[in-house]
């Protein structure tokens, strides 16, 4: 399972300022408390020095701590009930006094054996679903909000089903591709004339995808391409990404939903930068998704025999028909 690393560093600087925020948090809690119950300043300063004495006694040499060290001990228990007494009486809980860290497997680190620990995993998880949410709409679009009233449910004769039949089928096996997303998935291509749902299932797909942990990018084909050129020939918007960060991970990422393929301006550039995307992906077995208004034939003349080869060998290929949604919802 990969991680962006344009996520993750964003991910990591928000985990640090929790973190960061937390200890100020506890800083400030600590000097209300010892001013509202002066005793339990006292008594922390006391348990600092008994502490003190129990390492200094056990590296003495010459000498057998252990009567002093077991003393010092009793004595330490002994002032840390004292002090939950006291923030007890105060109204407080008995270790308010205590910083503990927000996630007891790693100490706040956000690593656990070199590895991110699964709470910072669920920055990472936040930062991608932000990222996602810039182009998709992935905090209402969700396969529970999927409705199938707007397909017609009656026969469409030159397909030998309805809409409606169709869509419930297409809809199993995207519920089906994002419970069930790993290295055996397949790679998808939907399909079909606009306003049909493609982009909404997609949305979905990259919803519960990246609630998984893995790392998913969607772009339109426009931007995908227009960042392929920019770190192609070195240029630079100082309103947009880092285009050569954008290509790795257009690459890297487990999951790539490219959207809209076909409204760019096809170019013998743009061909070559999508056979790359295709056939890398394939190779290294990256996941692709694939949203289109043309039909298999069209995107032969227009990418070349050796794409759509490798998408009628590679992809399941999900067909959306029926009236444009946005048409009749209007």
């Amino acid at each position: 399972m990969a991680t962006d690393s344009k996520i993750m560093a964003r991910a990591i600087q928000r985990y640090r300022e929790d973190v960061e925020r937390r200890r100020e948090e506890y800083a400030q809690r600590v000097q209300t408390i010892y001013r509202r119950v002066p005793r339990t300043e006292e008594i922390d300063r006391e348990l600092r020095s008994t502490m003190g004495q129990i390492v200094s006694r056990a590296f003495r040499r010459g000498t057998d701590p252990t009567s002093v060290i077991s003393a010092l001990k009793e004595r330490n228990l002994a002032l840390q009930r004292e002090r939950a007494e006291a923030l007890v009486a105060a109204g407080y809980p008995f270790d308010a006094l205590e910083n503990k860290p927000a996630c007891a497997l790693c100490g706040d680190s956000g690593f656990v054996d070199g590895r991110p620990c699964r709470c910072l995993m669920a920055y990472y998880t936040r930062e991608q679903n932000r990222e996602l949410s810039r182009m998709l709409d992935v905090g209402n679009q969700s396969f529970d909000t999927f409705s199938f009233q707007w397909y017609d449910q009656r026969l469409w004769p030159e397909e030998g089903i309805s809409p409606r039949q169709n869509m419930e089928l297409i809809y199993e096996i995207c519920v089906n591709y994002a419970h069930s997303f790993g290295e055996r998935s397949s790679n998808l291509l939907m399909t079909g004339a606009p306003g049909l749902g493609k982009t909404f299932l997609s949305a979905c797909i990259a919803r519960e995808v990246s609630g998984a942990g893995f790392s998913v990018v969607y772009d339109t084909a426009s931007h995908v391409f227009g960042q392929f050129e920019n770190e192609k020939f070195g240029r630079e918007n100082p309103f947009d990404s880092d285009a050569g960060a954008d290509v790795n991970r257009y690459f890297n990422c487990d999951l790539l939903i490219v959207d809209d393929l076909g409204s760019e301006m096809t170019t013998a550039f743009v061909v070559s930068a999508l056979y790359q995307i295709v056939n890398t992906r394939m190779v290294t077995g990256k996941k692709t998704i694939l949203n289109t208004n043309l039909s298999l034939e069209e995107l032969g003349k227009r990418y070349g025999a050796a794409i759509l080869s490798r998408i009628e060998g590679e992809y399941q290929i999900l067909t959306f028909f029926g009236e444009d949604i946005r048409q009749l919802k209007r």
